[in-house]
């Protein structure tokens, strides 16, 4: 183990090699890496640390197209498939070992507005759109192009705009 367990738990969610293989892991380096600066003590150092990771940010936000705010809060464990145009609001909190693919965006409805909460093992399809200050729950999935603008309850599948809940098989609806 490094230092940072969480980015360890991010690797292991990866194949072998994965900053020969796969983007959206720089993406998540350098958030990791923003993440322990900014926890360190106040001071020159730091300060001149915190700029090289606004330099490295902007330089991989450009070639992976993940925007990865160092104020969002996210868990331990992010994997991120097919790398472009995801975004993620700075005051979004994700839990661990979630998923994300290429189109995804959780943020706020309106300036100002409050972010999504998703908690532990949520799977996003691609182009979802969690929208607003509602929870998404553990083990929940996301269905590619839908938009959550309510909560999704633990263990449940999110599709459609807006997002409609699907009932398991076999469940009374």
């Amino acid at each position: 183990m490094t230092a940072d367990e969480d980015f360890d738990a991010d690797l292991s969610r990866y194949p072998p090699r994965p900053f020969l293989k796969e983007q959206s892991i720089w993406a998540i380096c350098i958030y990791r890496y923003g993440r322990r600066v900014l926890n360190r003590k106040r001071g020159i150092l730091r300060t001149t640390q915190l700029k090289f990771y606004w330099l490295l940010s902007r330089i991989v936000e450009t070639l992976t197209g993940i925007t990865l705010p160092l104020e969002a809060r996210i868990g331990p464990g992010l994997r991120i498939f097919h790398f472009g145009n995801i975004v993620i609001h700075s005051q979004v909190v994700i839990g661990r070992n979630c998923t994300l693919r290429h189109g995804v965006t959780i943020g706020n409805r309106v300036p100002d507005g409050p972010a999504p909460v998703i908690e532990d093992n949520v799977d996003f399809g691609a182009y979802a759109q969690v929208l607003g200050g509602v929870r998404i729950g553990n083990g929940a999935k996301i269905g590619a192009m839908t938009v959550v603008l309510s909560d999704v309850p633990p263990g449940a599948t999110a599709v459609g705009v807006p997002a409609r809940i699907l009932q398991p098989r076999g469940a009374a609806g």
